[in-house]
């Protein structure tokens, strides 16, 4: 509840403090200073949570778990490191910074609701406030014809996916008599048509908000026309968010009943194609951009194993999937902004050139192929073995490794292109606070690579 109240509250201010802000970096100082308030206030909420246990709060449509205030400080640190990385960029895209920020604040809040939500209106309300800010971020490059095609894109998605949603929570209220998760029903013996559209409806548009196939279509386009400063946060940050509403939904409102295994054969087959399409399309990408959107399609299969496992190691698999995930792909991004050129010859030779740039660059990709000692290695071992543990499953986790396999060619496309090609790539010179932000972002990638329990220790 903090840091819903913290950011929301940061959100509002930020509005107003470019109406007084002459230099536009100390309106990113503000930000990341609001966005350590905001981990302050998270962290007094998971004190409260260690020693006193969940609570609830506004008639009980609100419950913070140990789960939740976790899930919460690896949002708001992953925000942290791409505020540090990316925050100077905001300037190229236009020349409302503040207000760029204050959208992703808000985007934040949406976050911190979808965490903790304990009714369907609040599921909608989070949705809803994690998607209309992005709506504008997309199309905020307004001289730009590819950024305001992504939004009008992306807005008018979103609009018919915010309609199956409401259509399903109303069908779901109409065959239950409650909004309340806990009142649901939804494991039990037998379900109404009404309810059983209801839920179906719900899976399709949440499948959507998280790019998962095949309501994936409209990521690439939207991916690569926003600017490139904004695609790093919604593809890391704000799919994150998406699938913990994806999650909290159905473990608790299921609770692992008979309905669950009903369905568990259809989030299966979402799963699989969601692995498939991801990883076969990515290989015949030519900008290194597009080629990070289906990228994400691909990473949004492997976070799928955590809705179907209803176990421990799901949701600590979740949790360093969300963190290992966004901090490689930020890191990425950011790489990517440094450069002129998109293309795969854009990166020829960047080794000698900037071989700091390129190394980080090496990580990154490492990491979201899953390669040992990098967080993706254990991101994706932990929610594969929860699958395991979960059984029945083991036909999709020979999928999922086959994908892995397949990804790492594409990324290894990117380091081949570094190292061992020639080339003089146009490169923007980064600077001294760049480079430190850029090597905390190694680090904190290899860090839980090595240690994973870092971050697990409290998932016990």
């Amino acid at each position: 509840m903090n840091a819903l109240l913290s950011t929301a509250i940061s959100g509002v201010i930020l509005m107003f403090v470019g109406l007084f802000a002459k230099n536009k970096q100390s309106i990113k100082y503000f930000a990341i200073a609001a966005l350590i308030v905001a981990f302050a206030a998270n962290f007094i909420d998971l004190r409260y949570v260690l020693k006193m246990g969940p609570y609830t709060a506004y008639a009980s449509m609100i419950k913070v778990t140990l789960f939740t205030t976790l899930f919460n400080a690896v949002i708001l640190g992953c925000t942290l490191v791409y505020f540090l990385l990316t925050g100077s960029g905001f300037e190229k895209v236009g020349d409302e910074v503040a207000e760029y920020f204050a959208l992703q604040f808000f985007i934040l809040s949406g976050i911190m609701l979808a965490t903790s939500f304990n009714n369907l209106l609040i599921l909608f309300l989070a949705i809803e406030i994690i998607s209309i800010p992005q709506y504008i971020l997309a199309g905020s490059d307004k001289y730009n014809l590819k950024s305001n095609e992504a939004s009008l894109k992306y807005f008018l998605m979103g609009a018919f996916s915010t309609g199956i949603l409401l259509m399903g929570i109303a069908l779901i209220y109409g065959g239950c008599g409650s909004f309340d998760l806990y009142k649901l029903g939804l494991g039990g013996i037998s379900m109404s048509p009404l309810t059983l559209s209801g839920v179906l409806l719900i899976v399709f548009s949440l499948s959507f908000k998280v790019s998962a196939a095949p309501f994936h279509f409209w990521t690439p386009d939207v991916y690569d026309g926003s600017p490139t400063v904004f695609t790093a946060f919604m593809a890391t940050v704000v799919k994150a968010g998406g699938f913990i509403a994806f999650i909290r939904l159905f473990q608790i409102a299921f609770q692992g009943g008979i309905v669950n295994q009903q369905w568990t054969l259809v989030l299966e087959i979402i799963t699989a194609c969601t692995l498939i399409i991801g990883n076969i399309t990515a290989v015949y990408q030519q900008s290194v951009k597009r080629m990070l959107a289906y990228s994400s399609i691909a990473q949004a299969g492997f976070m799928l194993f955590s809705l179907l496992a209803f176990n421990l190691r799901a949701q600590q698999g979740i949790l360093l999937y969300a963190a290992a995930y966004s901090l490689a792909t930020i890191g990425a991004f950011s790489v990517l902004l440094k450069l002129k050129d998109y293309t795969f010859d854009g990166f020829n030779g960047l080794a000698r050139k900037q071989p700091l740039l390129a190394f980080a660059m090496t990580i990154f990709l490492f990491s979201l192929a899953g390669i040992p000692l990098t967080g993706g290695f254990f991101a994706k071992y932990f929610v594969l073995t929860a699958a395991v543990q979960q059984g029945g499953m083991f036909w999709l986790v020979i999928v999922a490794i086959i994908c892995a396999a397949i990804s790492v060619y594409y990324y290894f496309k990117v380091i081949i292109a570094m190292y061992f090609k020639t080339g003089e790539p146009e490169v923007e010179t980064p600077s001294g606070a760049y480079k430190a932000a850029l090597i905390l972002t190694v680090a904190l990638v290899i860090l839980l690579g090595i240690f994973p329990n870092l971050l697990l220790q409290f998932m016990k």
